[in-house]
């Protein structure tokens, strides 16, 4: 069975800085969960959809907790 690539790894940018790396389902959603937090800034994803597996993999080789 194939696992869904519903899983999307991104960076939050404020001014050309990366201010967080993180995995979600929900791009916009979390965007603005970080706006709030730091301001102004964008999410960029990184590649494309990926299994919740290959997120969090990824996540701790990113040193995110």
């Amino acid at each position: 069975m194939v696992k869904p690539r519903t899983w999307k790894k991104y960076k939050f940018v404020v001014d050309g800085r990366i201010k967080h790396k993180g995995i979600t389902k929900d791009l916009d959603r979390r965007e603005e969960e970080h706006r709030q937090k730091y301001g102004k800034g964008r999410i960029k994803q990184v590649g494309s959809g990926v299994t919740e597996d290959s997120a969090r993999e990824w996540e701790k080789k990113q040193g995110v907790s």
